[in-house]
């Protein structure tokens, strides 16, 4: 299998397809070449037959699925970095979008989301985390099935009234917890993420697909919009990466990676996250490797990936830096110290002399070693750079094979159904043991006796009689009972007790 060179200096660069499972970072201040950088990688993924994922923050990305051309500058570098094979084409796409307005609908359910994951999209402290663990455990123990936001809301708000009751076997669950989390589903509600959970679920076989031709396929996760809400974009991400690791067999080194997975904007994913949420993303990053799966991530500093992750990614593609503030001073100095030295090339000079277009490229070698760092200027891609018309989104989106399978949503009976059907039994059984305790009817005439027995009384009651009935639904002691014996008795000329 012969690759696409992705970059050229004196030689051209390659990414090894067999070591394209080692992951990457793509970094640079913006306006730096990026997202042309995070295409061209894929379209060499996709031209592998290599299946991608990757998120269009900017809506920009969406190009590569139209034959590019008529670009001067790109005919210019291609020119002057003498790609004698270089032809235009585009790539399979298929388009998702959580809100389904530019893409098939991206959904998953409350379940398989999860309580830790979904207790980072709430920004929810220990404690309340631990009462939305508790109450999963006892939609679980119970079986009922919690797919979408209105079951959670019935589950926690169940959970907090009979709290006396799930005390002693799950913990304490607080009145001020739940309301926590309530509202913490209000937010997220008022941000449309209510729209992620649901069914149909994603399969994620519907993403790791090739066409006619070999070609992987690249799904374009429309993010423009849910970039607004950067904790639901993280999550979902996250939540994504997660099931590729739980459902993927091991496979062990291949050819070539199963998939290839950029996760843009990534510094959204560490920020404010708790350790047990990035010791869970430092253990998928390091085992999903053996899973076939090759993760990408693209964000403007390398300090924004902590090091347990950094230390993981083996292929590395840096843009320019500026050294405008301490912290990007800290990051040359760090980019510069982490890259394999070449004698040839100062990084920590010419971090932040490169042109756009142009970075500083290191790739594993057949050994998987780092190459000695390179300084070289990207190759261009052969499809479009920049955004699709919307009729040429429309035309793929319904063009799709999976078309229609994701566009209608199912609400099928889970914990929601059933909750509010237990509650709308407790006033009918209710009211059947009032009337079964004592037949009114038969003491003042006209009742289930006189008229037969299941069937109640149409005449109209008198004063005595609701009078009694207020009465005996109020009473509950002992000594009220002994008053209501002592009236009944003046009633039907009983004798007095002295």
């Amino acid at each position: 299998m012969t690759p696409t060179p992705l970059a050229k200096s004196a030689d051209f660069l390659y990414l090894l397809p067999k070591m394209a499972n080692r992951h990457g970072l793509v970094a640079g201040a913006t306006g730096t070449g990026k997202t042309v950088t995070l295409q061209s990688i894929a379209e060499s993924f996709s031209r592998m037959g290599v299946p991608v994922f990757m998120a269009d923050v900017k809506g920009d990305l969406a190009g590569i699925s139209q034959v590019g051309g008529g670009n001067a500058r790109i005919d210019a570098r291609v020119a002057q970095l003498g790609l004698t094979d270089f032809s235009f084409a585009a790539c399979p796409v298929t388009f998702w979008d959580v809100f389904g307005k530019q893409g098939h609908p991206i959904r998953t359910t409350i379940a398989e989301m999860g309580p830790l994951l979904l207790g980072r999209m709430l920004n929810l402290n220990d404690v309340q985390s631990g009462v939305l663990t508790a109450v999963f455990k006892i939609a679980d123990d119970h079986g009922w099935l919690l797919l979408d936001l209105k079951d959670l809301r019935a589950m926690i708000q169940h959970a907090a009234e009979n709290s006396t009751q799930y005390s002693a076997q799950y913990g304490n669950i607080s009145s001020a917890s739940v309301g926590a989390i309530q509202r913490a589903l209000l937010q997220l509600e008022h941000e449309g993420a209510d729209q992620l959970f649901g069914e149909p679920a994603l399969n994620l076989d519907d993403m790791m697909q090739t066409d006619q031709k070999g070609w992987g396929v690249v799904n374009v996760l429309a993010a423009d919009t849910l970039y607004h809400s950067p904790r639901v974009y993280a999550t979902l991400l996250l939540w994504l990466l997660s099931e590729l690791f739980e459902k993927l067999p091991e496979v062990g080194d291949l050819d070539k990676p199963r998939l290839a997975f950029f996760f843009d904007e990534a510094h959204l994913l560490f920020n404010d996250a708790p350790k047990s949420l990035l010791d869970k993303i430092e253990q998928v990053v390091r085992l999903i490797r053996s899973k076939g799966v090759g993760v990408y991530f693209v964000s403007q500093n390398p300090l924004d990936i902590p090091d347990v992750v950094l230390g993981q990614l083996g292929n590395r593609v840096q843009h320019a830096l500026r050294a405008f503030t301490p912290r990007d001073q800290k990051a040359v100095k760090a980019a510069a110290e982490t890259f394999r030295a070449n004698p040839a090339v100062n990084v920590g000079e010419v971090i932040t002399e490169l042109a756009v277009g142009e970075a500083l490229v290191s790739f594993l070698d057949e050994q998987g070693r780092p190459a000695p760092v390179e300084r070289a200027f990207i190759c261009p891609p052969g499809s479009r750079i920049g955004p699709v018309s919307a009729a040429e989104r429309e035309q793929l989106i319904k063009n799709s094979v999976i078309y229609g399978h994701y566009e209608n949503s199912i609400d099928r009976e889970s914990a929601y159904e059933i909750l509010k059907g237990r509650a709308t039994e407790v006033p009918v059984e209710q009211d059947e043991a009032d009337d079964n305790s004592f037949d009114w009817g038969d003491l003042f005439g006209g009742g289930a006796g006189a008229q037969g027995k299941g069937k109640k009384s149409t005449s109209r009651q008198g004063v005595l009689e609701t009078a009694a009935k207020s009465a005996a639904r109020a009473i509950g002691s002992e000594l009220g009972r002994q008053v209501l014996r002592g009236v009944l008795g003046s009633i039907l000329g009983g004798k007095r007790r002295k």
